[in-house]
């Protein structure tokens, strides 16, 4: 994991708050993704008051991050630490079956969890999940490809080049929607120097 990933990882665990997504039992799954990255580093240095944290970072760099006060047991975590991080993404796609139900929109969930109170090590579980309704707007089976209009009214059409995905188009309607669910877990444990 870059850099820059790792930083974007670690702020994400301290801004999330409480949230979850559901899917219909009438959706039809279209496509799903999943990458996941870890990565284990140590604390430089630890200042719990401003809750601020250094991590080692590729090729012995220097992480600085900024936490927020939902970030605990800080005052545990000592210069040597052991941080793991593990990071999960997904994509899932899938047909609402329902036709001209509306514009299309967007949701944004975030969550946290937190290690069980007692554990004297930082360290918990966030995730973040934005889920985009694309409309269908025009469809090509001659060459397999789909116009889909966002939230913002702007339309882009999609060349389809899994086979089976193309099988699907011929079922597919103008007026439905592609359900884009995008999901970001993070986990972070921390382990005291040996």
């Amino acid at each position: 994991m870059k850099l820059h990933a790792l930083t974007q990882a670690i702020t994400l665990a301290a801004v999330l708050s409480t949230a979850g997504l559901t899917a219909h039992a009438a959706d039809i799954p279209l496509s799903a993704a999943v990458e996941a990255d870890q990565v284990t580093t140590k604390v430089l240095a630890v200042d719990a008051a401003k809750h601020q944290v250094v991590l080692e970072g590729a090729e012995g760099r220097e992480v600085h991050i900024q936490l927020s006060d939902n970030a605990k047991n800080l005052g545990n975590l000592k210069v040597g630490d052991q941080v793991n991080l593990e990071v999960t993404h997904s994509v899932a796609a899938y047909l609402d079956t329902d036709v001209d139900k509306g514009l299309p929109g967007a949701t944004e969930r975030t969550g946290e969890l937190r290690n069980a109170p007692g554990t004297p090590n930082p360290g918990g579980e966030a995730f973040r999940q934005v889920q985009v309704e694309l409309k269908i707007t025009k469809i090509d089976l001659a060459k397999n490809q789909v116009t889909l209009e966002n939230p913002s009214g702007q339309s882009k059409t999609l060349s389809v080049e899994k086979p089976e995905i193309r099988a699907k188009l011929k079922n597919l309607k103008v007026g439905q929607s592609v359900v884009v669910t995008y999901t970001d877990v993070l986990k972070v444990t921390t382990e005291h120097e040996s």
